[in-house]
């Protein structure tokens, strides 16, 4: 199991300077990973939710399931649930996307439900190749900030983890340079310090996805605004997720 094989590579206790470590294992095998993780040094974190706590609402995972379930984390505003895919964009006609529909409004009710039952969310937002062509990155980043925050007071706002995942680089093998992750990550900074002050702008921890490796690791997670990876393929691998972690030490 990758959980059992994370923990064997996880064998040195953490201190106040080893990063925090959150893996998020699909619903089916949250309360499995979540006994294997206790008394680890491991958070256990979900891949999505639903906003409302309980209801005729087939088929939706509640921020208090996710709390039953020992969930410290939950990953809101993954660009795949919002049907942004990146290169090759899957066989899908236009219909089906639809299926994959989450908006920033829905993202924004995922958030504030999260937060008020002590989940931190991981707020996804990042552009497509072809926002990016358009040189529309900062105000695509800007706008998906500006909705998906909405309602958040600044006492709360520190303690949400932002991951910036341009699109075009998920799962893709593609992987931003590390000097423009580090910009993007700064306008997010910028954006969080408009929206509630100089105290969120600081204490906000910002992540960087999108095809992180053990080779690349270290220099985007050693950049001035970025303060660690959300990662995907690599984290399938329980050694170079492991290296990961070395490199955000």
């Amino acid at each position: 199991m990758l959980a059992k094989g994370l923990l064997a590579h996880l064998d040195e206790p953490a201190d106040e300077q080893s990063p925090c470590i959150v893996v998020c294992p699909p619903f089916t095998s949250l309360q499995t990973v979540g006994s294997l993780l206790e008394g680890s040094r491991v958070h256990l974190g979900a891949q999505d939710m639903f906003w409302k706590n309980k209801g005729a609402y087939t088929g939706q995972i509640s921020s208090p399931m996710l709390v039953d379930l020992g969930c410290s984390y939950v990953i809101v505003g993954h660009s795949e649930p919002r049907g942004r895919f990146g290169v090759p964009e899957p066989d899908f006609d236009e219909e089906i996307l639809a299926y994959f529909g989450d908006t920033d409004a829905a993202i924004n009710r995922k958030l504030l439900a999260a937060v008020a039952h002590g989940i931190t969310p991981i707020l996804c937002v990042g552009e497509t190749l072809a926002e990016r062509k358009a040189n529309d990155t900062d105000s695509v980043v800007a706008g998906q900030l500006l909705l998906c925050l909405n309602g958040l007071s600044a006492e709360q706002a520190p303690g949400i983890v932002i991951a910036y995942e341009p699109v075009w680089a998920i799962g893709t093998g593609e992987v931003c340079a590390p000097d423009e992750a580090d910009r993007v990550c700064g306008v997010i900074r910028d954006a969080v310090g408009r929206l509630f002050g100089t105290g969120a702008l600081e204490a906000i921890r910002v992540l960087y996805g999108g095809s992180v490796k053990p080779d690349n690791a270290q220099e985007l997670v050693g950049r001035t605004n970025i303060d660690g990876a959300l990662v995907g393929g690599a984290s399938l691998k329980p050694s170079d997720f492991a290296q990961i972690v070395a490199a955000a030490s």
